[in-house]
């Protein structure tokens, strides 16, 4: 995407990156939008040259419209399965690098539990790929809000775990074609 500037149009609330620190940004405000994915900005402070995440509830502040996803029926009313959760996890990225959580290789697995009436419960063990990331939190709330917007899941759990510990080599073709790594 091309790098868009933007002034914030009013005060909004956003998330320092990495350390992951809600900061309010003024109206005003100068910014780059350097990344738009998934439904969340990252934005360059002009002022400062540091990132900060802009939720999609906020898009209004740099003149976007929200996109406020609609819940995500499963198979014609069918269970939620697999395929669905996996779909919804690809719509999560990384706040710095353009690339969604799953062709990362940062989730590490996947259940699925049947519950009375039809329902699912759905567990994620994801990791990220540095220990001292701050956007952990955030990314795994992005994950879970993107699981639960399935119709049929009534609980999501996202844990962030760090064994084994994430490496290059756990991304998939896709997300190393993305990254130039070989």
């Amino acid at each position: 995407m091309s790098h868009e500037d933007v002034e914030l149009q009013r005060d909004c609330e956003a998330i320092r990156i990495p350390q992951g620190i809600a900061v309010l940004l003024p109206k005003g405000t100068h910014a780059r939008i350097a990344q738009a994915l998934g439904g969340t900005y990252t934005l360059q402070l002009t002022s400062s040259g540091g990132l900060v995440r802009l939720a999609d509830k906020d898009a209004d502040a740099i003149g976007k419209t929200p996109s406020s996803p609609a819940p995500v029926p499963s198979t014609a009313g069918g269970p939620v399965t697999e395929e669905l959760v996996w779909d919804q996890l690809r719509q999560v990225f990384d706040p710095e690098i353009p690339i969604n959580v799953v062709d990362l290789g940062l989730i590490y697995d996947l259940q699925l539990e049947p519950l009375p009436q039809g329902q699912t419960s759905v567990l994620v063990q994801m990791t990220l790929t540095a220990q001292g990331c701050g956007m952990g939190p955030t990314i795994a709330r992005d994950a879970q809000r993107r699981i639960q917007s399935l119709t049929g899941v009534t609980r999501a759990e996202v844990r962030v775990v760090w064994d084994p510990p994430w490496h290059p080599e756990m991304m998939s073709a896709e997300g190393k074609k993305r990254l130039g790594v070989d």
